[in-house]
């Protein structure tokens, strides 16, 4: 694929040809029906000083993470019909295939997905990214892939069978140079029925020089993209942090979004530098966030809580000070 195609197809994978540091990862959120188990999944490749393959683990329940480091060689990527491969292990929009193991722990297991449907891509604004993704050299890129779909299928993890049948997926990726000096994200597809989805995350960016707080938000109700972000002309009213809460309202001339993420036991992913797997990422899938979409005339569009809550919360001083909220 050209450059003008992988931007227009942010699901495939973006490192052909690119010169280290690099990294691309795809994350895969699975919550069982009776909602008692909820992993994330994360395949990916990193080349610098340190180049390997991976697939990470998290149990959101167990506030656990798991790591099977493979060789470069074994991650490889097709872009017709979309499909990674990471050994024996294999993803795509339709499903994932896990079969990995480690003196640590392994997995096992196919998980097929039923409706994906990811942030709309356009020639203005390819993705979540808006126009944003067709600036070549951004530290990290972000793409949503699948908002909220169904699950059909079961997982192996240490030898315990988990059945996801029923039960429902989000879809996201990133890729470039390496994670951000610091950021708050938060996602959730359980707001008490299907066909709802929070996506949302706030950077610092690096920029000609500087940096800016970029965010990008997206709330999908019923295949309604309301969209908050940088690039929109959105702003941020109010962004506040503390050891039990995170607590954020946006707004544009239409709407305002309230936003409040109720902290959680977090489990240690690694994250990508410029040299490494070297960040600590403390994530939660057991966090809740309470979400309140309203027209600016005062009229309410959505009240609700989500639960099984991915949350993300890293070095957020220097970016609070930034916003100066």
């Amino acid at each position: 694929m050209n450059h003008i195609q992988r931007v227009m197809r942010p699901e495939t994978y973006h490192g052909a040809g690119r010169k280290p540091p690099f990294f691309e990862g795809w994350y895969f959120k699975l919550v069982s029906a009776d909602e008692q188990h909820k992993i994330a999944i994360i395949p990916g490749v990193i080349f610098g000083e340190d180049e390997h393959a991976f697939i990470q683990l998290l149990d959101g329940v167990a506030a656990s993470a798991m790591y099977f480091t493979l060789p470069v060689q074994a991650f490889e990527a097709q872009d017709e019909p979309f499909l990674v491969s990471v050994g024996h292990s294999q993803f795509s929009l339709r499903s994932i295939q896990l079969n990995v193991s480690n003196q640590h722990g392994s997995i096992q297991g196919k998980i097929e997905f039923d409706g994906v449907q990811g942030w709309p891509v356009t020639l203005t604004s390819p993705g979540v990214m808006g126009w944003y993704g067709w600036i070549p050299g951004m530290e990290c890129y972000h793409g949503v892939l699948g908002f909220d779909h169904g699950l059909r299928g079961s997982l192996t993890v240490n030898g315990r069978e988990i059945d996801f049948t029923g039960g429902r997926g989000y879809i996201e990726k990133d890729w470039g140079q390496s994670f951000p000096a610091a950021w708050v994200w938060m996602q959730s597809n359980h707001f008490g029925r299907p066909g709802l989805c929070l996506s949302a995350s706030v950077a610092i960016i690096p920029w000609r020089g500087a940096a800016f707080p970029g965010f990008i938000i997206g709330f999908w109700m019923d295949g309604i993209l309301y969209r908050f972000a940088s690039y929109t002309g959105a702003k941020i009213d109010s962004l506040k942090v503390d050891d039990t809460a995170v607590r954020w309202t946006v707004s544009d001339s239409r709407y305002t979004l309230q936003m409040t993420a109720s902290r959680a036991e977090t489990g240690l992913l690694k994250g990508p530098t410029k040299l490494e797997m070297g960040k600590r990422v403390a994530e939660s899938l057991a966090a809740t966030v309470e979400v309140r979409l309203t027209r600016k005339t005062g009229e309410l569009i959505f009240e609700g809580t989500g639960k099984h809550t991915g949350l993300e919360v890293f070095d957020t001083e220097k970016l609070v000070a930034m916003l100066g909220k």
